[in-house]
């Protein structure tokens, strides 16, 4: 599910200059003398990864409150144990607050997980999620992490327009959603596929410089206001 290589390379330089500026910053603050001022923005507590460890209910809910509507995602942590960790962490955490629905493929899937901040992304793109087997089938309103080889799950997840049984050899569900598919339908999808298959999110791209590469190239994505655990 993760997109290669593209066409668009104006922010080439700039997504290699925002990696390198994290890659010091994260140093510093490590390094640094403990009096030194702390970039801000390293005091993020999405960027401390080892404290998104609890282990999920073996049944809950999370309401995902965004700009098309509201949707509940019902969990079922036998599905896929260590998706349903990582899910519930996320959630309740507020990682997801305020991302953006990227990948909106008509009559096929709609996904997300990608940060605002950079540095957020940076970090979490880091935290690779052992793979569950599959034990459900991705049928439409079924959620899954997205994955691009074994055991490259991080934050990118996708729910099923349709029913995609030909993604059950790779993606393994760990919810479902059970209100508000109407507002999953709904998710603007004018955007298309990112390269090479479209024009749409180049993810390496929105990975390295979040919010402005989004708001400059595609300011119509909807996005996700608030996410809870019910």
């Amino acid at each position: 599910m993760r997109l290669r290589c593209g066409r668009r390379r104006p922010f080439a330089g700039k997504a290699r200059v925002a990696l390198s500026v994290l890659a010091m910053g994260l140093f510093s603050a490590c390094a640094g003398d403990a009096d030194e001022p702390i970039d801000p923005r390293l005091q993020n507590p999405l960027l401390r990864a080892s404290r998104f460890n609890e282990t999920a209910p073996d049944l809950f809910q999370a309401r995902l409150e965004t700009t098309a509507g509201v949707f509940v995602i019902e969990v079922h942590r036998e599905w896929a144990p260590l998706g349903a960790d990582r899910f519930y962490n996320l959630v309740k955490q507020g990682w997801y607050d305020g991302v953006r629905f990227h990948r909106v493929l008509q009559d096929f899937t709609a996904g997300w997980g990608i940060h605002d901040d950079p540095y957020v992304n940076f970090v979490w793109q880091k935290e690779l999620l052992l793979d569950d087997p599959v034990t459900e089938s991705n049928t439409r309103g079924r959620v899954s992490f997205a994955r691009s080889g074994a055991n490259s799950r991080t934050t990118h997840v996708f729910v099923n327009h349709k029913d995609n049984a030909s993604l059950d050899d790779r993606f393994a569900p760990f919810g479902e959603v059970i209100e508000g598919m109407d507002v999953v339908d709904g998710l603007y999808a004018g955007y298309g596929d990112g390269p090479p298959r479209g024009e749409g999110v180049y993810q390496a791209r929105a990975l390295a410089l979040g919010a402005e590469y989004f708001d400059a190239e595609f300011p119509e994505l909807d996005r996700i206001e608030r996410a809870t655990i019910r």
